[in-house]
């Protein structure tokens, strides 16, 4: 069957109310210490909430009804906006911490107070562990058990989830890189450590874009079902006794909703065509209970492929 369960509303909250916290905490830290790691974080942090309020804007506007013109619904919309948020705000919020650290590289700073930035970073991972357990929790709920969490990210049709995952894997890593440079800083007293550190962030950030880019704009372009779905949907039809063989199939994501067209033969084809149009409706409702993504579904008997 099709997970059902992942509940991305709430993973989008547990990490607006961590981001929201930590880029106060890492603005605070910044404008006392003067470093530009820390500076690249809050807004790192800054963007992160940005991206998730886009995501909320996205999950509103995908639950919008079919129309005359939109006869399939708008559940694409999420893409378009999981999309805005790898492009711009991912790739914006890189380019300028690159930026900062490059313009540190050049003209260095003397750190001032680390030891409250040291405070806010150990605080901001604790927080942003908390928001990616929240994350990963929703995403096994529709992980397929052996499926490893590459494969999943490579393979999952839920743009929201992907994004949010990606922010906090990137918001880790991230504090990681900003931790390593103050300390480096601290420890020698060199001050190109902390804008090397905003360099490294603006780095990463910008390949989570492009990671994060590639995924959402293959589900724009039209992507189908996860390949362990469309197996399932397609076992789930041999072993119907109504259908003889499944010539093709097609299957579109529209959000969290799904499309499905279907060509096969039919066991008793030769019989009336009340029959087969009541054995084409068995399976049709049989398939829509045990794929209850499915919104449309489009079933055509025919002898020949």
């Amino acid at each position: 069957m099709m997970a059902h369960g992942a509940n991305s509303l709430k993973s989008i909250f547990y990490a607006l109310a961590a981001n929201s916290s930590i880029a106060v905490a890492k603005g605070f830290a910044a404008s006392i210490t003067g470093s530009s790691a820390m500076l690249a974080e809050a807004i790192h942090s800054v963007a992160d909430c940005a991206n998730q309020l886009l995501l909320l804007v996205g999950l509103k506007r995908a639950k919008k009804p079919p129309s005359v013109d939109y006869p399939l619904g708008y559940g694409k919309e999420i893409y378009f906006w999981s999309f805005l948020v790898a492009i711009f705000l991912f790739s914006l919020g890189g380019l300028f911490s690159v930026y900062e650290g490059w313009h540190k590289l050049h003209d260095p700073q003397p750190l001032k107070s680390a030891w409250i930035a040291i405070c806010v970073l150990v605080y901001a991972v604790i927080a942003e562990g908390l928001s990616l357990m929240g994350c990963i929790r929703e995403i096994n709920k529709i992980r397929p058990p052996r499926q490893n969490m590459w494969r999943w990210f490579r393979d999952t049709r839920e743009s929201d989830l992907l994004v949010v995952f990606g922010e906090d894997i990137a918001a880790l890593c991230g504090l990681i890189l900003a931790l390593m440079a103050l300390l480096m800083a601290i420890v020698t007293g060199n001050p190109l450590y902390d804008a090397l550190g905003s360099i490294a962030i603006g780095v990463l950030l910008l390949i989570i874009a492009v990671l994060v880019g590639i995924e959402v704009k293959a589900l724009l372009v039209g992507q189908g079902v996860e390949p362990h779905v469309n197996k399932a949907m397609l076992k789930w039809l041999d072993n119907r006794p109504e259908v003889d063989r499944v010539f093709n199939m097609v299957t579109l994501r529209m959000g969290s909703d799904v499309m499905v067209a279907i060509k096969a033969a039919m066991i008793g084809s030769e019989e009336s065509a009340g029959v087969m149009v009541a054995r084409i409706n068995a399976v049709e409702a049989a398939f829509r209970d045990e794929f209850p993504n499915v919104q449309w579904l489009f079933f055509e008997p025919d002898n020949k492929d």
